[in-house]
């Protein structure tokens, strides 16, 4: 039998899913919601808790308990990457009608507040290893932040990498504001003369640091998930490396596996 801070939980749980208590509206006083359920303050404090974990409350110091604005969540699968070299090639009148995020989340290009920021640096050990590259070798290093309008928090934070002397051919692909660029990383190589071969994507869990906590906008406890893509050109050459923090309460990850027939 559930606990009666978990009955009660979950009664605040139904009217904010039916909509009794829409985002943004504040919580009773503690002392009130124990009066309404004839428990203890204390009760009533593990019942917010449980709300507070599973990302349905945020608790503002001084100001009360409110119900969390839900973030757009994100369905990342593995398809995303061939319909982006699909749309490499594309007329730019055709790349530029929509990117990676507005197929992750279904949104339109007028949703979206991007910010990007580029800088050159040289490979430290992790990324030298990543590349093959000698440590030291010169990169562009690019930030990506891109959120829905209206929402404070971006759908991740991510750092891009790619070899200087592979791109500078192109010298627009090391501005910054060219960003965002139709058509994504699979056109930006395309117009230097790399393809994709493949996309080698791993990830791992752990708990946020303060700084992915603030940013992210992340509920107590929520974990985040850490990616690394590592892309490959007909080659066999590492072309690109890029390290991605997906916040894991609006992140779904979708993989398909196509099987051959007997």
């Amino acid at each position: 039998m559930a606990k009666r801070y978990e009955q009660i939980a979950a009664k605040l749980k139904a009217q904010i899913d039916d909509g009794s208590l829409p985002p943004g509206e504040r919580l009773p006083a503690e002392t009130e919601l124990a009066d309404i359920y004839e428990v203890s303050v204390p009760t009533v404090r593990q019942a917010v808790g449980v709300l507070q974990a599973q990302g349905l409350v945020d608790k503002q110091h001084g100001r009360g308990t409110f119900v969390r604005r839900q973030p757009t969540p994100v369905t990342r699968d593995n398809l995303r990457h061939q319909w982006e070299k699909n749309r490499a090639r594309a007329p730019e009148s055709e790349r530029v009608k929509t990117g990676a995020t507005e197929h992750d989340t279904g949104l339109t290009v007028n949703d979206l507040v991007f910010a990007s920021k580029y800088e050159k640096t040289p490979a430290n050990a992790d990324l030298a290893a990543a590349f093959g590259i000698p440590e030291g070798t010169m990169l562009l290093e690019r930030t990506y932040r891109t959120r829905r309008s209206g929402e404070r928090a971006p759908f991740d934070t991510s750092r891009s990498y790619l070899v200087l002397d592979m791109i500078e051919g192109n010298p627009d692909l090391l501005r910054d504001d060219q960003e965002p660029w139709p058509g994504g990383t699979q056109n930006q190589l395309f117009t230097v003369g790399i393809e994709l071969d493949r996309i080698v994507e791993t990830f791992r869990a752990r708990p946020p640091t303060p700084e992915e906590t603030e940013e992210l906008g992340l509920p107590v406890g929520v974990s985040v998930i850490i990616l690394r893509k590592t892309c490959f050109d007909t080659t066999d050459r590492v072309v690109e490396v890029a390290d991605v923090v997906l916040p894991g309460d609006r992140t779904e990850m979708v993989y398909t596996t196509q099987l051959s027939r007997w």
